[in-house]
């Protein structure tokens, strides 16, 4: 007879609960950055949205003053509605395809830009270059453009642009215009370091609604443009993971590969070849013994060692009364009885008893099992 020793529930949830911990904590981290990377991205002066980063309160007073304002979040979308008249303001510049949108800027009345960075700068104003950062918080204008004047102080700062020629509004620490204006011919183009004075949270403060409303609402038609990472127009820009890698990468790995392969090298020698060694094929039955208890111990299987001693005695005790293999429990019962003069109930218990629920238990029962066996071998 054999008893079960598989893991309950208890002892796996024991053993799994600190892995399945870390791993739900991955997953909440994972989700919390992902809700709010996806909430900035929407709040990030989506026209339609009302997060505290949206813009749907300019959007409203835009409208209100007369001002047709159209979404488009493609270069073909874009391109169809831009047109002399208009002003085009760019949320993420650098997202743009680059081509296409040097002819937008061409086509518009009038170009706003919000934070654009290094890849538009390069591109499409290379006499433009960062001037540092700043803290968003109130500055003053201390410049002569016409919306900055009207608005007086705004919520502005982030990145600091200078450019020969150009006015520079709101300076920021480093001494950048964190509001950027440049005059080409009859268009100007504004750079803006932040896009906090445009925003739902932002916009009551100070003299935002002002400056926004001078620099967007400028011309009766505004083209609000949220160039998109799935654009179609961008498939010819798109490059690969692997062009992305810089060059002294490859030559990093390269020197680390042959590093690997000389330490390899080195330490076969010392190693040197493989010896073989016979192993022991026999083991003493004590030392066997010893390693399953010290197994059921660990895996407090009281119950299935209890039962496996009384296995063991059923089996000498049947050798020893001269019954057969196969016999049931109540003739060795009976057999033990006769012959030791025990109760057969007491033997009973001992033999086929419930399983021993502990350690103290156990041992209780193995003193009574040889007990039996020396009173049963004595008579």
């Amino acid at each position: 007879m054999s008893t079960a020793v598989s893991p309950d529930l208890r002892r796996i949830w024991r053993g799994a609960r600190i892995p399945l911990a870390l791993l739900a904590l991955i997953f909440v981290a994972g989700a919390l950055l992902l809700l709010g990377r996806g909430e900035q991205a929407y709040g990030g002066l989506e026209p339609g949205s009302y997060e505290p980063g949206g813009a749907h309160a300019l959007v409203k007073l835009l409208k209100d003053q007369g001002v047709d304002v159209r979404t488009v979040r493609t270069a073909a979308e874009a391109d169809a509605e831009t047109g002399d008249g208009a002003t085009l303001l760019v949320t993420a510049p650098d997202v743009a395809p680059g081509a296409r949108f040097d002819a937008l800027r061409e086509r518009a009345a009038d170009v706003v830009l919000v934070t654009p960075g290094e890849v538009t700068l390069r591109d499409s104003l290379p006499l433009v270059h960062p001037a540092g950062r700043s803290e968003v918080g109130t500055l003053s204008p201390r410049c002569t453009v016409a919306a900055a004047v009207a608005a007086g102080d705004a919520t502005l700062g982030g990145i600091g642009y200078a450019s020969p020629g150009a006015r520079s509004c709101y300076p920021g620490e480093d001494g950048g215009g964190t509001l950027l204006q440049l005059a080409e011919g009859d268009r100007t183009t504004t750079l803006l370091g932040t896009p906090a004075p445009l925003t739902n949270e932002r916009l009551g403060e100070q003299g935002n609604a002002a400056l926004a409303l001078r620099l967007l609402g400028a011309h009766p038609k505004l083209v609000w443009y949220l160039p998109s990472a799935s654009d179609p127009a961008l498939e010819n820009s798109r490059r690969s993971i692997f062009d992305l890698i810089p060059d002294g990468w490859y030559y990093g790995a390269a020197q680390a590969f042959v590093a690997v392969a000389l330490l390899a090298l080195w330490r076969a020698r010392r190693l040197g070849p493989v010896v073989t060694e016979p192993l022991p094929i026999v083991v003493r039955a004590a030392e066997t013994a010893e390693g399953r208890a010290r197994l059921y111990r660990r895996a407090k299987a009281a119950g299935h060692a209890g039962e496996t001693l009384r296995e063991a005695a059923r089996g000498r005790l049947r050798t020893a009364l001269g019954l057969p293999r196969d016999a049931d429990p109540a003739a060795l019962v009976e057999s033990v009885s006769t012959r030791t003069g025990r109760q057969a109930a007491d033997v009973g218990a001992v033999l086929y008893g419930p399983p021993v629920p502990d350690d103290p238990a156990l041992v209780r029962l193995a003193g009574e099992l040889d007990q039996v066996e020396r009173e049963a071998g004595r008579t």
